[in-house]
């Protein structure tokens, strides 16, 4: 017998509504919920192992978003028809969802936890990457699994010089700031966005202003939890500790591990050898037959590290690598670093390294965007590469991470602002980045290679874009704090916060946060934001003695594009029969034509590797829909001979009639004794029929005429008729 659903409704404060159903669908799960708003609908459950695995050291949880195509009215395309590997807009969702639960999560809770969301019907206008978050704090809402919520994600956008809550799809359009935040009634734990070149304080006013909102959502989720009765959650037993060996521990060790970390080793894998020879030295001393829990006592190790390195900052001011909070580690970059691509940079900051570059590509290289949602073409790409050898490690190359498509989405987020407009400039642009070292913040080190790289290539930006990664070590005992620039790989391990913020000298583009602790207080926010201003204007400061302005030129052997309009009715004469014609066109003059039908005109895109190609492909268009006028001269071939004239297509697609009589001033008694198929002859256009719209051609008007040549008399068509009847009578 089917159970009876429980269903929720929450209002947002600008009066739409939210509804949160449990107890129909999924029943097996842990917790499981279908939230809708407007015709959007998520299927959103949570399952979690009752038992924890043996010796497990961290908390492995999965998020996993995906959008049914059913869901819109659609069948996937591809050969299987069915939905496959999630897209990288679902990934990015994923990735959305678990940044914001994951700290959420209590500490020792280390049991397998799977959460799976599902859109299960559309609607255009309601755009289902702000709901996802919600429809996952609901379902552990309403399930006894351990988790410190109720979360809620929204989205906050600045239409029209508002700030609205998950806006229609329609008016993001108009959006000069569009960020997802995620949070719990207490502290934002999760930010990701892009904006239009904002102030820190417009930022502050978005977060705060998304915040009451998520305040609004948590509450509406506590009492779905009364109402199903899942306030207690279930019992689970955390890792093992032995105190008297941490107090050992701690007592014998610290203060050597305190004296590394202040030692400022500058070379992470040194650094990491000091750490560890501490630990070795200890577990190197235990007999065989010790019955010190070994793993345990290496977990008190990684612990001592983490908190001597977090009091160094806290007590005296100095990072690991010998930095005061506010300074930022050494940069060099060049551009033009390699020869045959059309841009290139490389960016290194401490330990920190891209190779970046951008090719330029023309419309048949736009990427197509075919999902559930979100449909079209991308003319802008950025793709983030982090191999294994970065950090020194071996790994399998197994194709792009979670990490590295989110890292790619937020450089080109960061990039996107400046980039010209799409339909003005007529090239798809692909940037590419490839960390060849990584200690802290590779995603911003791409977003400034990348700019830089967009410049060497010619890319008319309007700004040059830098990225800095934040970073805050907090004593909640205490309330003492310490905001850091520019982190390494280490503070973001070890650290609070996580805040990435990319911009131009005039404002920010896009961010990042990820928070570790429970709660955050916004001026904590307002500090980092503004010193992360003052870290990125250093940053450009070194970018612009390398390239300041984008290059006037392209590279020589970058490909040029010449765009022109032609009239609509000609698209099809340009490409001709099954595609004939422009094929024969870029066959022989190596340029690739490509036409856009625009409604009221069409586009012709002609891209080349050198002038001459250009050239020839441009004359050859320009001559197929060229209008022939009466006394122009043309280039005809003949492509026909008949016993009274030649047929000559004297333009592309355009034939003419040159009759007998118009070939020569003298007398032709056999047309084949002077000209023949393929010939090439020069012709003038004398007459287009306008009933019939044919056209009549003459060679002999374009020669001399004989000496003492006298024109034939007419025959009388009229006299010749009466006579061809009399004869008939007679």
């Amino acid at each position: 017998m089917m159970n009876e659903a429980v269903v929720h409704t929450i209002t947002l404060r600008d009066g739409r509504e939210i509804t949160i159903e449990t107890g129909k669908l999924a029943r097996q799960a842990d917790g499981a919920v279908v939230l809708r708003m407007g015709k959007t609908m998520l299927l959103a459950t949570v399952v979690s192992a009752k038992e924890v695995k043996e010796d497990a050291d961290f908390f492995p949880l999965s998020v996993d978003y995906q959008e049914k195509f059913a869901a819109a009215g659609r069948i996937p395309g591809g050969f299987l028809k069915r939905e496959g590997r999630l897209s990288d807009y679902e990934v990015l969702i994923s990735r959305l969802v678990d940044r914001a639960l994951r700290p959420m999560f209590p500490e020792g809770y280390l049991a397998e936890t799977q959460i799976n969301i599902y859109l299960i019907s559309a609607d255009t206008e309601i755009l289902p990457d702000a709901l996802a978050g919600l429809a996952a704090g609901a379902a552990l809402a309403v399930s006894d699994i351990p988790f410190n919520g109720p979360i809620a994600e929204v989205r906050v956008a600045k239409i029209d010089g508002q700030f609205q809550v998950n806006p229609l799809a329609s008016d993001l359009e108009r959006a000069t700031l569009d960020i997802i935040v995620g949070g719990s009634a207490d502290s934002i734990v999760m930010v990701e966005g892009e904006m239009n070149e904002v102030s820190e304080e417009e930022l502050l006013e978005a977060l705060a202003f998304a915040h009451e909102e998520i305040k609004n959502l948590c509450a509406g989720l506590n009492e779905l939890t009364k109402k199903v009765g899942k306030e207690e959650k279930r019992p689970f037993t955390p890792p093992a500790s032995d105190e008297e060996l941490r107090k050992q521990l701690w007592d014998a060790y610290y203060e050597r591990m305190y004296a590394v970390a202040k030692s400022a080793i500058q070379n992470k894998n040194k650094r990491k050898e000091a750490f560890k020879a501490i630990k070795e030295e200890y577990l190197n001393s235990l007999p065989e037959d010790t019955t010190v829990n070994v793993n345990l006592a290496s977990r008190y190790f990684d612990e001592m590290q983490r908190m001597a390195c977090r009091n160094l900052a806290l007590d005296e001011g100095i990072r690991l690598d010998g930095r005061r909070p506010t300074d930022i580690r050494p940069i060099w970059c060049e551009v033009d670093y390699l020869p045959a691509v059309h841009g290139s940079a490389v960016f290194t900051r401490g330990e920190t390294q891209s190779l970046t570059t951008v090719t330029l590509g023309n419309k048949l290289d736009e990427k197509i965007i075919d999902g559930v949602i979100i449909t079209g073409v991308d003319k802008f790409m950025l793709h983030y590469n982090f191999p294994a050898f970065s950090t020194g490690e071996i790994k399998p190359n197994r194709g792009p991470s979670r990490r590295e498509i989110g890292h790619g989405n937020l450089a080109q987020r960061a990039l996107k602002a400046v980039m010209p407009n799409e339909e003005e400039y007529p090239y798809v642009v692909r940037v590419v980045s490839d960390i060849l070292e990584s200690n802290g913040s590779s995603s911003m080190a791409t977003v400034c290679a990348g700019s830089l790289a967009l410049m060497d290539a010619g890319v008319p930006v309007r700004a040059a874009v830098s990225g800095i990664a934040m970073g805050m070590i907090s004593d909640e005992e205490t309330g003492r704090y310490v905001v850091l620039s520019d982190i390494l790989g280490d503070e973001d391990h070890l650290g609070d916060m996580d805040f990435k913020v990319a911009g131009t000298a005039a404002g920010i583009t896009a961010v990042q946060m990820d928070i570790k602790v429970k709660s955050l207080d916004f001026e904590v926010l307002r500090k980092a934001l503004h010193q992360a201003k003052e870290g990125r204007l250093h940053i450009l400061s070194i970018m612009n003695e390398v390239i300041s302005q984008p290059r006037p030129e392209l590279k020589p052997h970058a490909p040029r594009v010449a765009s022109f309009t032609i009239d609509r009715d000609m698209i099809g004469a340009v490409i001709g029969p099954g595609g004939k014609v422009v094929q024969e066109i870029q066959r022989n003059t190596g340029a690739t034509v490509v036409l856009e039908d625009k409604g009221e005109f069409g586009v012709v895109n002609i891209f080349a590797s050198d002038k001459e190609a250009m050239e020839a492909a441009i004359k050859a268009v320009r001559n197929i829909v060229a209008v022939p006028e009466v006394g122009e001269t043309y280039t005809g071939i003949v492509k026909e001979v008949l016993p009274f004239g030649a047929v000559v297509e004297f333009m592309p697609g355009k034939q003419g009639l040159l009759h007998i009589s118009e070939i020569k001033w003298e007398r032709i008694e056999n047309i084949e004794d002077v000209i023949e198929p393929g010939e090439e002859v020069m012709v003038q256009l004398i007459e287009v029929d306008e009933r019939t719209g044919k056209y009549r051609l003459s060679r002999k008007a374009l020669l001399p005429k004989p000496e003492g040549y006298q024109e034939r008399p007419k025959k009388n068509n009229n006299n010749n008729n009466n006579n061809r009847r009399s004869g008939r009578r007679s």
